[in-house]
């Protein structure tokens, strides 16, 4: 269909991809944790938004651009690994209002639109998820014919397959959580726990080569 093969290998390839932990998933999680699941789907919905962005962009060709300039690489892994960064930040600062947010509430820990923003930025702005589609979608496009079409149909599948998958990350997260530590003390550290790592992925995305 729209000049693609071996459909059933590129699921099964994109739920593989899709399992795979990473700064969207720890998002995710982070949320759900500390939040419910409500957050965590919203976050889940954000970074499926951002995922839809790059899809267009490999579609369009603006991928090869940006995979072919080292500055605009360079330019875009700095923003995003600074966002990493304050993502982090945000979360081990947020773990301390946590509490407080239950009684009183705080409207950054729990809006709704800023949960959406940043699980949105977090995906967009990371250029290896760029480089990912550009390099993991042709595989499955019929390279006699190739199709604009066939990207985003494929680029679809791929993004409604993560999406759902984090809806279920978020379900589950929420329930962990919810379960094993009703009180605050656990979500205030597992908050901490995930901003860490979100500050190291960061760090690590900043300091890596450039391919």
């Amino acid at each position: 269909m729209f000049g693609t093969h071996d459909i059933w290998l590129f699921i099964l390839s994109g739920l593989l991809l899709n399992i795979t932990p990473g700064p969207d998933t720890l998002y995710i999680v982070g949320r759900s944790s500390t939040q419910g699941s409500r957050a965590g789907a919203v976050a889940a919905l954000g970074i499926g938004t951002g995922a839809l962005v790059h899809i267009c962009a490999a579609a369009l060709g603006l991928s090869a651009i940006l995979a072919a300039s080292a500055t605009l690489f360079n330019a875009v892994k700095i923003i995003g690994a600074v966002y990493l960064l304050y993502i982090g930040i945000g979360l081990i600062r947020a773990a301390g209002t946590i509490a407080a947010a239950t009684i009183a509430t705080d409207r950054r820990l729990t809006s709704m639109r800023g949960i959406f923003l940043q699980g949105f930025l977090t995906n967009v702005l990371n250029p290896k998820v760029a480089l990912f589609f550009l390099a993991f979608l042709p595989q499955f496009v019929d390279s006699a014919a190739p199709n604009p079409l066939a990207f985003l149909f494929l680029g679809a599948i791929f993004d409604i397959n993560g999406t759902l998958w984090n809806l279920l990350v978020a379900r589950l997260a929420a329930g962990i959580s919810s379960a094993l530590a009703p009180s605050m003390t656990f979500k205030q550290w597992f908050n901490r726990c995930v901003g860490g790592v979100l500050i190291l992925v960061g760090l690590r995305l900043a300091l890596a080569d450039n391919r």
